[in-house]
C-alpha cells in the first residue's frame, strides 16, 4: 500500500520497527516490500513492452528485488535479474526470495546485460550501506545511471546515506524511489532529493504509531489552527509591531526586503532601523514601512528581527548586545549570527533569555556557531540543527536543500517546499521577515518558524508554476507570492478546518 505518511524515522528507528513486527509478519516484510515495489513498477511500465532489469544485491535489499521480479513475472512481464553474489551467503529471508524466484522459472545473469529496458530497478543496497560500492557494484551503478528508461530504487538509492543525505561514490540516481515503513531523513535533505526522484512510501500494512517518529515533513495543514479569517472587528494593533534591525552601508536593501516581507504577510506595523546614517528615510515602493533610528525599535516593536544587512562593525555589535536583551521574541539572522559566534558574552546572554529566540543560519553560519567546519555541518544536518537549538535554547532553521527546523526540546522537521532558484541573494532576508511577521500575529515560536519556512518555499513553488523561475527568480518577487499562498491557505485549509 502506498501511503502519504509524513513521519520520518532514522535507520535506528526503522530497525526497531522491523524487529518489533518481523516475528509475526505474515506474509513476511520482504514479501510485502517486494509486492509493493512491484505494484509501483507496474504503474511505471505503462504500455512499454520492453523487459524489466533488476539489479539484486547481496543482502535483504536484493531479496526485495527477487520478490519484485517474481511478482512482475507472474503478471506476464519479462524480467532479467542481475545477481553476482553467492546465494548461500544471503540472509535467510533473501535466500528464500532467491529460491522462490528460481522455483518460479526465473533466471540469473551475473553481469550487467545489454538491452533496451522498460524499467531498471536498483535493489543492490539498502539502508545499511556504510562504504562506497566497489568492484562490480560500482560498475553496475555507473551503468544504471546512464540508462534512459525510468529507474526505480528500492528503499533508497544505493550509495545514499539514509540518515544524512550524504552520497557515497558512486550513488544510484533514480527517477523514483519506493521506501518502506516510513520516510528516512536522507531522502529529503542535502543530496538525497537529487538522487531519489519521486519518493513513494509503503507502510507494508503495518500498524505504526507515526507520532513516535522523531521527525516529520512540514505541511501547511500543520498550521491549520492559525489559518483563520481575521475577525471583522480588527485593527493593526492586533497583528503585531515588527522591528527589523540591519541595513549597514551598502546593505539597506536587505533590511527593506525583510520589512516588506513582514508587511505583505500580515504584520500590523513594520519598523525598519538601518545602521547606515545615509539610508533613505522612505521606502518609495512601500511607504507603509516606517523607517526609524535603530535605537528606537526596542520601545515600539513587539517582535525584533536583527541581522539583514547588519554587517560586523563595532556599531553592529553594540546594537546586537542591546538586542539580545529585548523583552519579546527575537529573530537572529545573517551577520547577527556571525557576531554571536565570535562573542561568548552574547552567547551567555542569549542562552539565558526569558523570551523566545529564533535563529536562521545557513550552513556556514551554523558552522561558526558550532565552531566546526561547514562540511561537518552538512555531514549531518539534523544533528547540527539540533545541537544549535539545544546549545542556544533556540528555535533553529538550518537552511539549504531540505531545510531542517529544530527546537530546544530536540524535536525536528524537514521542509520539502521550494526549489534551487532560491539560491539567490536576499532570500534569507525575506525568510527573516516572514518569521517575524507570523510571530507578530501571535503564532507560537515553533509554528512561526516552521510556518515561515514552509511558506517561503511554497511561494517559490507558486512562482515556478507561473513561469517565474526557478532560474532567475528574485527575492523580492517571493514576497507578493508568499502573500498569495498564505491567503490561499486561509481560504482552503482554514475553511476546511472551520467546516469540520
Amino acid at each position: 500500500m502506498i501511503t502519504t505518511s509524513q513521519a520520518i524515522f532514522p535507520v535506528s528507528g526503522i530497525r526497531e520497527l522491523e524487529a518489533r513486527h518481523l516475528p509475526n509478519a505474515q506474509p513476511s516484510l520482504m514479501e510485502r516490500a517486494g509486492h509493493a515495489a512491484a505494484q509501483l513498477a507496474s504503474s511505471l511500465l505503462e504500455s512499454n513492452p520492453d523487459p524489466v532489469l533488476v539489479l539484486a544485491g547481496p543482502g535483504n535489499n536484493g531479496g526485495d528485488g527477487f520478490v519484485l521480479a517474481r511478482r512482475l513475472r507472474e503478471v506476464g512481464r519479462e524480467v532479467t535479474v542481475a545477481f553476482a553474489a553467492d546465494p548461500a551467503h544471503l540472509p535467510s529471508d533473501a535466500r528464500a526470495a532467491f529460491n522462490a524466484w528460481r522455483a518460479a522459472g526465473g533466471t540469473i545473469v551475473t553481469c550487467f546485460p545489454p538491452g533496451t529496458w522498460a524499467l531498471a530497478v536498483d535493489a543492490l543496497f539498502g539502508i545499511g550501506l556504510t562504504r562506497s560500492p566497489v568492484g562490480i557494484y560500482q560498475e553496475w551503478i555507473e551503468r544504471y545511471n546512464h540508462l534512459t528508461c525510468p529507474r526505480l530504487a528500492i528503499d533508497l538509492p544505493s550509495g545514499l546515506d539514509a540518515d544524512t543525505g550524504c552520497v557515497l561514490t558512486p550513488c544510484a540516481r533514480a527517477t523514483h524511489t519506493i521506501t518502506f515503513i516510513g520516510l528516512k531523513p536522507g531522502l529529503l535533505t542535502l543530496d538525497g532529493p537529487d538522487y531519489c526522484g519521486t519518493v513513494h512510501i509503503s507502510d507494508l500494512d503495518l500498524s505504526i504509531n507515526h507520532e513516535t517518529a522523531p521527525g516529520r515533513i512540514l505541511q501547511a495543514t500543520d498550521f491549520a489552527h492559525h489559518l483563520k479569517p481575521r475577525p471583522r472587528n480588527s485593527h493593526k494593533g492586533h497583528w503585531g509591531e515588527v522591528g527589523i534591525l540591519g541595513g549597514a552601508a551598502g546593505m539597506c536593501g536587505a533590511a527593506l526586503l525583510a520589512g516588506r516581507a513582514a508587511l505583505q504577510t500580515g504584520a500590523g506595523r513594520v519598523f525598519v532601523g538601518c545602521l547606515d546614517p545615509s539610508a533613505p528615510r522612505l521606502d518609495i515602493k512601500h511607504p507603509e514601512l516606517m523607517l526609524r533610528a535603530p535605537a528606537d525599535l526596542h520601545a515600539i516593536a513587539s517582535v525584533l528581527a536583527v541581522g539583514p544587512g547588519l554587517g560586523q562593525s563595532k556599531a553592529a555589535s553594540q546594537q546586537l548586545h542591546r538586542a539580545v536583551g529585548f523583552a519579546g521574541p527575537l529573530v537572529l539572522d545573517a551577520d547577527a549570527l556571525n557576531l554571536i559566534s565570535s562573542d561568548p558574552s552574547i552567547q551567555d546572554i542569549l542562552v539565558a533569555r526569558e523570551h523566545p529566540t529564533l535563529l536562521t543560519p545557513h550552513p556556514a553560519e551554523a558552522a561558526r556557531l558550532l565552531q566546526i567546519t561547514t562540511a561537518d555541518v552538512q555531514a549531518d544536518r539534523i544533528a547540527s540543527a539540533v545541537r544549535i537549538a539545544t546549545r542556544f535554547a533556540a528555535h533553529v532553521v538550518l537552511k539549504g536543500n531540505g531545510s531542517v527546523v529544530a527546537h530546544p526540546d530536540s524535536a525536528w522537521a524537514i521542509n520539502t517546499s521550494g526549489h534551487p532558484g532560491m539560491a539567490a541573494a536576499g532570500m534569507g532576508d525575506v525568510l527573516t521577515g516572514l518569521v517575524a511577521s507570523l510571530l507578530g500575529q501571535g503564532w507560537a515560536p515553533t509554528e512561526a518558524l516552521e510556518g515561515a519556512v514552509h511558506l517561503h518555499g511554497a511561494a517559490a513553488d507558486l512562482l515556478a508554476i507561473e513561469g517565474i523561475g526557478p532560474i532567475g527568480v528574485a527575492a523580492g518577487e517571493l514576497i507578493p507570492a508568499a502573500r498569495r499562498v498564505l491567503n490561499r491557505w486561509i481560504l482552503d485549509i482554514g475553511a476546511e478546518g472551520v467546516s469540520r
